[in-house]
Protein backbone atom coordinates (compact mmCIF):
# COMPACT_ATOMS: atom_id res chain seq x y z
CA UNK A 1 0.00 0.00 0.00
CA UNK A 2 1.57 3.35 -0.98
CA UNK A 3 2.15 6.08 1.58
CA UNK A 4 -0.52 8.18 -0.15
CA UNK A 5 -3.12 5.74 1.22
CA UNK A 6 -3.03 7.92 4.33
CA UNK A 7 -5.25 10.40 2.46
CA UNK A 8 -8.35 8.40 3.28
CA UNK A 9 -11.83 9.40 4.38
CA UNK A 10 -12.22 9.68 8.17
CA UNK A 11 -8.46 9.65 8.78
CA UNK A 12 -7.16 12.56 10.85
CA UNK A 13 -4.46 14.97 9.69
CA UNK A 14 -2.65 17.09 12.26
CA UNK A 15 -0.89 19.98 10.52
CA UNK A 16 1.23 22.57 12.30
CA UNK A 17 1.66 25.86 10.52
CA UNK A 18 -1.61 24.81 8.97
CA UNK A 19 -3.47 28.12 8.91
CA UNK A 20 -1.73 29.53 5.85
CA UNK A 21 0.64 28.75 2.99
CA UNK A 22 1.63 25.16 2.30
CA UNK A 23 0.01 23.93 5.51
CA UNK A 24 -3.37 25.37 4.58
CA UNK A 25 -3.10 24.10 1.00
CA UNK A 26 -2.44 20.62 2.35
CA UNK A 27 -5.34 20.94 4.79
CA UNK A 28 -7.66 21.74 1.88
CA UNK A 29 -6.34 18.72 -0.02
CA UNK A 30 -6.97 16.51 3.00
CA UNK A 31 -10.47 17.93 3.45
CA UNK A 32 -11.26 17.20 -0.18
CA UNK A 33 -10.41 13.55 0.55
CA UNK A 34 -12.85 13.50 3.46
CA UNK A 35 -10.18 13.61 6.16
CA UNK A 36 -10.69 15.20 9.55
CA UNK A 37 -8.44 18.16 10.34
CA UNK A 38 -6.56 19.31 13.42
CA UNK A 39 -4.86 22.59 12.50
CA UNK A 40 -2.19 24.07 14.74
CA UNK A 41 -0.73 27.55 14.35
CA UNK A 42 0.71 30.31 16.49
CA UNK A 43 -1.48 33.07 15.00
CA UNK A 44 -5.08 33.03 16.33
CA UNK A 45 -6.29 35.35 13.57
CA UNK A 46 -5.14 33.13 10.71
CA UNK A 47 -6.42 30.11 12.63
CA UNK A 48 -9.88 31.65 12.85
CA UNK A 49 -9.90 32.48 9.15
CA UNK A 50 -8.64 29.02 8.18
CA UNK A 51 -11.32 27.33 10.25
CA UNK A 52 -14.02 29.45 8.66
CA UNK A 53 -12.73 28.76 5.14
CA UNK A 54 -12.44 25.01 5.70
CA UNK A 55 -15.74 24.69 7.56
CA UNK A 56 -17.78 26.42 4.88
CA UNK A 57 -16.83 23.59 2.52
CA UNK A 58 -18.01 21.01 5.04
CA UNK A 59 -14.70 19.95 6.55
CA UNK A 60 -14.58 18.40 10.01
CA UNK A 61 -11.95 20.76 11.44
CA UNK A 62 -10.70 21.96 14.79
CA UNK A 63 -7.98 24.56 15.32
CA UNK A 64 -5.43 24.89 18.10
CA UNK A 65 -3.19 27.79 19.05
CA UNK A 66 0.29 26.41 19.70
CA UNK A 67 3.86 27.61 19.97
CA UNK A 68 5.60 24.51 18.65
CA UNK A 69 8.80 25.33 20.53
CA UNK A 70 7.01 24.64 23.85
CA UNK A 71 6.83 20.97 24.86
CA UNK A 72 4.08 21.59 27.40
CA UNK A 73 1.88 23.02 24.65
CA UNK A 74 2.45 19.86 22.62
CA UNK A 75 1.27 17.78 25.56
CA UNK A 76 -1.86 19.91 25.79
CA UNK A 77 -2.38 19.55 22.03
CA UNK A 78 -2.07 15.78 22.26
CA UNK A 79 -4.76 15.58 24.89
CA UNK A 80 -7.08 17.92 23.01
CA UNK A 81 -6.63 16.21 19.63
CA UNK A 82 -7.03 12.70 20.98
CA UNK A 83 -10.15 13.71 22.91
CA UNK A 84 -11.64 15.31 19.78
CA UNK A 85 -10.57 12.84 17.09
CA UNK A 86 -9.26 9.71 18.83
CA UNK A 87 -6.34 9.13 16.46
CA UNK A 88 -3.90 10.80 14.07
CA UNK A 89 -2.89 9.14 10.80
CA UNK A 90 -1.07 12.03 9.10
CA UNK A 91 1.31 14.18 11.16
CA UNK A 92 2.61 17.22 9.25
CA UNK A 93 5.34 19.17 11.04
CA UNK A 94 5.27 22.27 8.90
CA UNK A 95 5.48 25.22 11.31
CA UNK A 96 8.58 27.33 10.86
CA UNK A 97 10.06 30.77 10.82
CA UNK A 98 12.53 32.42 8.48
CA UNK A 99 13.08 35.41 10.74
CA UNK A 100 16.21 37.39 10.11
CA UNK A 101 18.43 38.52 12.94
CA UNK A 102 20.80 35.56 13.17
CA UNK A 103 23.83 37.80 13.18
CA UNK A 104 27.05 36.71 14.83
CA UNK A 105 27.25 37.96 18.38
CA UNK A 106 23.47 38.03 18.85
CA UNK A 107 22.16 34.88 20.50
CA UNK A 108 18.45 35.68 20.49
CA UNK A 109 17.92 35.21 16.75
CA UNK A 110 19.67 31.85 16.73
CA UNK A 111 17.72 30.62 19.74
CA UNK A 112 14.35 31.70 18.33
CA UNK A 113 14.89 30.09 14.93
CA UNK A 114 16.25 26.84 16.35
CA UNK A 115 13.45 26.70 18.93
CA UNK A 116 10.76 26.88 16.27
CA UNK A 117 12.30 25.17 13.26
CA UNK A 118 14.20 22.35 14.97
CA UNK A 119 12.69 21.79 18.40
CA UNK A 120 9.23 22.39 16.95
CA UNK A 121 9.85 19.25 14.91
CA UNK A 122 11.46 17.15 17.64
CA UNK A 123 8.66 18.09 20.06
CA UNK A 124 6.05 16.98 17.55
CA UNK A 125 7.77 13.68 16.84
CA UNK A 126 8.37 12.85 20.48
CA UNK A 127 4.77 13.67 21.38
CA UNK A 128 2.88 11.99 18.55
CA UNK A 129 5.13 9.21 17.21
CA UNK A 130 4.07 6.73 19.93
CA UNK A 131 0.42 7.34 19.04
CA UNK A 132 1.02 6.77 15.34
CA UNK A 133 2.93 3.58 16.11
CA UNK A 134 0.03 2.30 18.18
CA UNK A 135 -2.46 2.85 15.37
CA UNK A 136 -3.72 0.22 12.97
CA UNK A 137 -4.07 2.27 9.78
CA UNK A 138 -1.54 3.42 7.18
CA UNK A 139 0.13 6.49 8.66
CA UNK A 140 2.70 9.07 7.62
CA UNK A 141 4.86 11.85 9.00
CA UNK A 142 5.67 14.78 6.72
CA UNK A 143 8.41 17.17 7.83
CA UNK A 144 8.98 20.47 6.04
CA UNK A 145 12.63 21.25 5.36
CA UNK A 146 14.28 23.75 3.04
CA UNK A 147 16.79 23.79 0.21
CA UNK A 148 18.74 26.22 2.37
CA UNK A 149 19.38 23.29 4.69
CA UNK A 150 21.01 21.43 1.77
CA UNK A 151 22.79 23.96 -0.46
CA UNK A 152 23.43 26.36 2.46
CA UNK A 153 23.46 29.79 0.74
CA UNK A 154 24.97 32.72 2.68
CA UNK A 155 22.75 35.18 4.47
CA UNK A 156 20.97 33.46 7.35
CA UNK A 157 23.16 30.88 9.12
CA UNK A 158 20.64 30.14 11.87
CA UNK A 159 17.85 29.32 9.43
CA UNK A 160 20.15 27.19 7.27
CA UNK A 161 21.47 25.34 10.30
CA UNK A 162 17.97 24.71 11.63
CA UNK A 163 16.82 23.23 8.33
CA UNK A 164 20.01 21.18 7.94
CA UNK A 165 19.27 19.75 11.39
CA UNK A 166 15.69 19.00 10.37
CA UNK A 167 16.95 17.13 7.28
CA UNK A 168 19.26 15.00 9.44
CA UNK A 169 16.51 14.36 11.97
CA UNK A 170 14.04 13.27 9.27
CA UNK A 171 16.61 10.96 7.68
CA UNK A 172 17.29 9.24 10.99
CA UNK A 173 13.59 8.93 11.74
CA UNK A 174 13.00 7.29 8.37
CA UNK A 175 15.87 4.87 8.97
CA UNK A 176 14.75 4.00 12.50
CA UNK A 177 11.20 3.28 11.29
CA UNK A 178 12.32 1.31 8.20
CA UNK A 179 10.84 -1.96 9.46
CA UNK A 180 7.40 -0.46 10.01
CA UNK A 181 5.69 -0.78 6.62
CA UNK A 182 2.58 0.92 7.97
CA UNK A 183 4.30 4.20 8.93
CA UNK A 184 6.30 6.28 6.44
CA UNK A 185 8.37 9.46 6.74
CA UNK A 186 8.75 12.15 4.08
CA UNK A 187 10.95 15.25 3.89
CA UNK A 188 9.15 18.04 2.02
CA UNK A 189 11.62 20.56 0.58
CA UNK A 190 9.79 23.44 -1.11
CA UNK A 191 11.36 25.67 -3.70
CA UNK A 192 10.42 29.33 -3.97
CA UNK A 193 6.79 29.26 -2.86
CA UNK A 194 4.47 32.23 -2.48
CA UNK A 195 3.57 32.06 1.21
CA UNK A 196 3.66 34.36 4.19
CA UNK A 197 7.43 33.87 4.38
CA UNK A 198 7.84 35.31 0.89
CA UNK A 199 5.31 38.12 0.86
CA UNK A 200 2.15 36.09 0.36
CA UNK A 201 -0.22 34.86 3.03
CA UNK A 202 -3.88 35.44 3.92
CA UNK A 203 -3.60 39.23 4.17
CA UNK A 204 -1.30 39.84 1.22
CA UNK A 205 -2.41 42.08 -1.63
CA UNK A 206 0.54 41.15 -3.82
CA UNK A 207 0.29 39.01 -6.92
CA UNK A 208 2.28 35.80 -6.97
CA UNK A 209 5.66 36.38 -8.62
CA UNK A 210 6.05 34.54 -11.92
CA UNK A 211 9.01 32.55 -10.64
CA UNK A 212 7.31 31.22 -7.52
CA UNK A 213 5.13 28.16 -7.14
CA UNK A 214 1.75 28.35 -5.47
CA UNK A 215 1.39 26.30 -2.27
CA UNK A 216 -1.05 24.00 -4.09
CA UNK A 217 1.69 22.99 -6.53
CA UNK A 218 3.92 21.96 -3.65
CA UNK A 219 1.10 19.84 -2.24
CA UNK A 220 0.48 18.22 -5.63
CA UNK A 221 4.12 17.13 -5.82
CA UNK A 222 4.07 15.90 -2.23
CA UNK A 223 1.10 13.63 -2.93
CA UNK A 224 2.70 12.41 -6.16
CA UNK A 225 5.95 11.51 -4.38
CA UNK A 226 4.04 9.81 -1.57
CA UNK A 227 2.26 7.71 -4.19
CA UNK A 228 5.76 6.63 -5.25
CA UNK A 229 6.83 6.03 -1.63
CA UNK A 230 9.61 8.61 -1.89
CA UNK A 231 11.26 10.11 1.17
CA UNK A 232 12.75 13.20 -0.48
CA UNK A 233 10.26 15.63 -2.02
CA UNK A 234 12.53 18.26 -3.59
CA UNK A 235 10.29 20.84 -5.24
CA UNK A 236 11.37 22.95 -8.19
CA UNK A 237 9.75 26.29 -8.94
CA UNK A 238 9.22 28.34 -12.06
CA UNK A 239 12.76 29.76 -11.92
CA UNK A 240 14.78 26.74 -10.81
CA UNK A 241 14.16 23.33 -12.36
CA UNK A 242 14.97 19.90 -10.94
CA UNK A 243 18.24 19.54 -12.87
CA UNK A 244 19.54 22.87 -11.57
CA UNK A 245 18.70 21.87 -8.01
CA UNK A 246 20.64 18.62 -8.40
CA UNK A 247 23.67 20.40 -9.88
CA UNK A 248 23.74 22.87 -7.01
CA UNK A 249 23.57 20.04 -4.49
CA UNK A 250 26.38 18.16 -6.24
CA UNK A 251 28.59 21.24 -6.29
CA UNK A 252 28.00 21.78 -2.57
CA UNK A 253 29.06 18.22 -1.76
CA UNK A 254 32.11 18.81 -3.95
CA UNK A 255 33.37 21.46 -1.53
CA UNK A 256 34.13 18.64 0.89
CA UNK A 257 35.33 16.09 -1.66
CA UNK A 258 37.58 18.55 -3.50
CA UNK A 259 38.76 20.43 -0.41
CA UNK A 260 37.42 23.75 -1.60
CA UNK A 261 36.52 26.43 0.96
CA UNK A 262 32.92 26.20 2.15
CA UNK A 263 30.15 27.94 0.22
CA UNK A 264 32.49 28.16 -2.75
CA UNK A 265 29.68 28.72 -5.26
CA UNK A 266 29.25 32.23 -3.87
CA UNK A 267 32.96 33.09 -3.58
CA UNK A 268 34.38 35.35 -6.26
CA UNK A 269 37.30 33.04 -7.00
CA UNK A 270 34.99 30.08 -7.72
CA UNK A 271 31.89 31.68 -9.27
CA UNK A 272 33.00 31.22 -12.88
CA UNK A 273 34.22 27.68 -12.29
CA UNK A 274 30.96 26.74 -10.60
CA UNK A 275 28.87 28.22 -13.40
CA UNK A 276 30.89 26.47 -16.13
CA UNK A 277 30.80 23.16 -14.25
CA UNK A 278 27.03 23.27 -13.89
CA UNK A 279 26.58 24.15 -17.56
CA UNK A 280 28.48 21.00 -18.55
CA UNK A 281 27.20 18.66 -15.82
CA UNK A 282 24.72 15.96 -16.83
CA UNK A 283 22.28 14.80 -14.15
Amino acid sequence: MPASAVFARANTALITGGASGIGLALAKRCAAQGMRLAIGDVDPNTLSKAKADLSKDGADVETYAIDVSKQDQWEQLKGDVMKRFGSVELLVLNAGTAAKGSRWGEAEGFEKIMATNFFGVTNGINTFLPLLQQGTKQSAIVITGSKQGITNPPGNPAYNASKAAVKTLAEHLSYDLRADKRLSVHLLVPGWTFTGMSGGGPNSTRDKPAGAWAPEQVVDLLVQKMEQDKFYVICPDNDVDEKTDKKRMLWSVGDVLNERPPLSRWRDEFKDEAREWMEKQQV
